[in-house]
């Protein structure tokens, strides 16, 4: 799909400067741009590529002033890379703007969906499930019987949503996520052998929420998982049963949340972080990657390390244990001279 340099600046409300026809088709970085593609300038070190870029349109703040030829039409805006966002989302919008049922694909009976649905091939709609307007599944998803999926929600390819599922509105899950399996409860008999507690609850998802591809929520053992309005899941995390996300906090790849943990509202979790279960994490924490989690967390409160500690007390200890050698060395020299005045 084409697009003019007229057109792309009646989106963004900017200005052409340059040819106003002519088209592109394509994203590119500026120091890499090709004929045909759009780029953007907002950081001021990537300036010199402006002069050189071969982007047919490059998206610039109004305040940008040329000191040499351009080759490229610019479009002008207040704010270069919220408008270059702003681009990408309509550019997505308009890729992913799919709706109909392909075939082969399943849907049962009892399954029930809104206006402008998108069913892939080979996706599955079992009893009872209910899709809201504008829903988008993706070839070979698999929806479980009793799943409910709120308006404008997207499921990518092999996502499979368990049964009682619920997703609200406004979604993105990636491929290759997994949301409701069963939690991982196991109760050791009188032989030692473990035996499975059956899990009978399930997951809740709320509004505005994006589940990255691998990642991996179980459901509850009894009540909900609950994933609340506004977070943001990276790539293969995962979230045993019980757990609760409060709203906005964003967690990044490869961290694991061991069952019945509350974590609280606008926190940000760094990847690979290991939080152990049972525990309460308060509002607004932050934790640095890696860190091991294993005590409550009040609020606010910036954790580093495993087991984590204070991270001011952590960088202050670090400084420290690199000069360990150094610092044992002193002692060992002191207790000489202590010893041998003695």
């Amino acid at each position: 799909m084409k697009f003019t340099a007229q057109q792309i600046a009646g989106i963004l409300e900017g200005d052409v400067v340059g040819n106003p026809d002519v088209e592109v088709s394509k994203l590119s970085k500026i120091e890499e741009g090709f004929e045909g593609s759009l780029t953007f300038l907002a950081n001021p070190k990537y300036t010199s590529f402006i002069y050189t870029t071969k982007a047919s349109i490059t998206i610039v703040n109004k305040t940008f002033v040329p000191e040499n030829d351009l080759n490229t039409t610019l479009i002008k805006v207040d704010d270069a890379y919220k408008s270059f966002s702003k681009l990408l989302e309509y550019y997505n919008q308009v890729k992913n703007n799919k709706s109909g049922i392909e075939q082969p694909s399943f849907q049962s009976d009892s399954a029930t969906y809104g206006e402008h649905v998108y069913l892939g091939a080979f996706s599955y709609l079992g009893e009872n499930v209910v899709l809201g307007n504008n829903v988008k599944i993706y070839p070979q998803a698999y929806i479980g019987d009793n799943v409910k999926i709120g308006d404008n929600t997207t499921v990518f390819s092999g996502v499979k949503l368990y049964s009682e599922t619920q997703v609200g509105n406004n979604c993105i899950i990636n491929s290759g996520a997994i949301i409701g399996a069963d939690g991982f409860g196991y109760t050791p008999d009188e032989n030692g052998e473990f035996q499975k507690v059956p899990q009978t609850g399930n997951v809740i998802i709320e509004d505005n929420v994006d589940i990255g591809s691998a990642t991996t929520i179980d459901r509850a053992t009894l009540g909900s998982t609950i994933i609340r309005k506004g977070v943001k899941l990276d790539n293969q995390i995962q979230i045993a049963h019980n757990v609760e996300i409060g709203k906005n906090t964003v967690i990044a790849a490869q961290t694991g949340v061991a069952g019945s943990t509350k974590i609280g509202q606008y926190g940000m979790i760094g990847g690979q972080v290991g939080i152990a279960g049972h525990l309460s994490i308060g509002n607004g924490v932050k934790v640095q990657a890696q860190s091991g989690i294993g005590h409550n967390v009040k609020d606010g409160e910036k954790l580093y390390g495993s087991p984590s500690i204070d991270y001011g007390n952590y960088v202050k200890s670090y400084v420290h244990f690199k000069n360990l050698p150094t610092i044992v060395k002193t002692l060992n020299d002191l207790e000489k001279k202590v010893n041998g005045n003695s």
